[in-house]
């Protein structure tokens, strides 16, 4: 009898202290007059993140539709325990991105360094090692250095035109989940890992770090979180194989250009070139060719997919769009400025398609909100700007489920907020490597409309649902598209 009473006072002794533990930390917002969203227990705002059924981004949409809804400019919500902040006003996160930037320098993605040296690339690094790399490596992306590697483009389009010639000429179909990987695979290979052949292994083990379980993107989320924790006890981002295979890649590539003093106009080089100057080691030139992979290749890839996808469903748009092209007889990289339609079929892709729904910011010191009397941001509090709620609010983009290029011409463009679009992110952590992926996806565009008419196939299952194991936004079922030769 006494035994058990016992283990009654010890479960009342345990229950008490977990409901304050949660009374505690769900009154984070409350406590700082910031406006929030009940939470519930044990998850907070989301749902069972073991059994995930929807992505972050879609989840963060709703978050950013029912604040708005308020008439919230901002508002604090809950993953678990943990108090994220998410921003509602164009206004508020042109603040955070861009003008007061110094308050929120850092990503807050988890990387560790010391047991996952190649997760600790330009995209997830924070602080002054980031403001110093992002600094030697923004000539690698700007005008010039993206003109010299236009060859190297060209050779991997005239690839996947072969890929599609094959398919045309076998069924007059092709799969375009097929397609636009291989060619995005072949770009990568090309100008970030410096491979003149396409490395078979490659896109096996590029599949194992770009797609992932639901039990890894739970921990990639969990040690965001709770970064210090997870360095304390070494946890990888990255799969072991897939990282010693890229290392192995790189290794051998920079020895055999230093030894035999082999120049290439790519990524890679201009790496070496930093390595010679002592500026990087071999270990950072792997992390950040893999960090030009995970940024560049589903990115890439997803978009031309869901363009032609677009302008298959939509033949007026594919054939104006195929008009402004054949009107230019020369495709060189300065003629592609002339061809400004189809810049905003592309641009209407990533609005409707972002690749990443949403994007994070943490705040490295105080940060008392413009215009609200004592409301400060605490250091460490991860911030959330809701990319896919922005893309498809009405008040911004009427309709939003239409697919309307129109909406990217100068006049529609002036008349909106400039951070109501942002597929690339904005301010001094947007993604560098923009340049380079429009002039891919654009290339690439217009070599498949130049040459083939498409056409949805019967086997492409309507509407699109999406992968919830991926980086970015990407289709569960295949696409197929119909051809026809011009």
């Amino acid at each position: 009898m006494k035994t058990t009473i016992f283990f009654i006072e010890i479960l009342a002794i345990i229950t008490l202290t977990i409901f304050w533990f949660y009374k505690w930390k769900f009154s984070y917002w409350k406590s700082r007059k910031i406006p929030y969203l009940p939470p519930k227990f044990p998850f907070g705002n989301v749902s069972n993140p073991f059994f995930m059924k929807e992505k972050i981004g879609k989840t963060l949409a709703r978050f950013y539709n029912e604040m708005k809804r308020r008439g919230w400019k901002h508002g604090g919500f809950y993953f678990g325990v943990s108090p994220l902040y998410l921003l509602v006003n164009p206004d508020s996160i042109k603040n955070i991105l861009t003008k007061d930037f110094d308050h929120f320098v850092d990503r807050g993605v988890y990387y560790n360094e010391k047991d996952d040296p190649l997760s600790a690339n330009l995209v997830h690094i924070g602080g002054h090692k980031w403001k110093t790399l992002r600094k030697k490596l923004n000539p690698a992306f700007g005008a010039p250095k993206t003109k010299t590697m236009y060859p190297i483009l060209q050779t991997c389009v005239e690839n996947m035109m072969e890929k599609v010639r094959i398919d045309y000429e076998n069924d007059q179909k092709c799969n375009v989940n097929e397609i636009s990987p291989a060619y995005s695979i072949n770009v990568i290979c090309s100008c970030a890992f410096g491979l003149r052949e396409e490395n078979s292994l490659f896109k096996s083990y590029a599949d194992e770090v770009v797609y992932k379980t639901k039990y890894k993107y739970l921990v990639h989320i969990l040690a965001t979180l709770f970064d210090k924790t997870a360095k304390k006890i070494g946890v990888k981002i990255l799969p072991k194989n897939a990282t010693n295979f890229f290392m192995k890649i790189v290794t051998d590539t920079v020895k055999f250009r230093e030894e035999n003093n082999h120049v290439r106009g790519d990524f890679m080089q201009l790496l070496i070139e930093m390595k010679k100057e002592n500026q990087l080691t071999v270990e950072e030139i792997a992390a950040n060719c893999l960090a030009f992979f995970i940024a560049g290749f589903e990115t890439s890839s997803a978009t031309l997919t869901f363009a032609l996808y677009e302008l298959a469903k939509n033949p007026n748009i594919q054939k104006k769009a195929r008009d402004e092209i054949l009107t230019n007889c020369q495709i060189t990289y300065d003629s592609l400025a002339e061809i400004k339609y189809l810049d905003q079929v592309i641009a209407e892709t990533l609005r409707k398609y972002p690749p990443l729904l949403y994007v994070t910011r943490q705040c490295v010191k105080d940060y008392k909100i413009p215009d609200e009397d004592d409301l400060i941001i605490e250091k460490g509090t991860l911030v959330a700007i809701p990319i896919l709620a922005l893309h498809y609010d009405e008040d911004f983009f009427p309709n939003p489920e239409k697919f309307d290029p129109e909406r990217f011409n100068k006049i529609e463009k002036s008349l909106r907020h400039p951070y109501t679009y942002l597929p690339f992110g904005e301010g001094p952590r947007m993604c560098i490597g923009k340049r380079f992926g429009l002039l891919e996806v654009k290339l690439a565009l217009i070599y498949l409309l130049k040459n083939y008419k498409f056409s949805l196939n019967w086997k492409t299952k309507e509407p699109l649902t999406m992968r919830v194991d991926t980086l970015v936004l990407a289709p569960k079922d295949e696409i197929w598209l119909d051809l026809e030769k011009i």
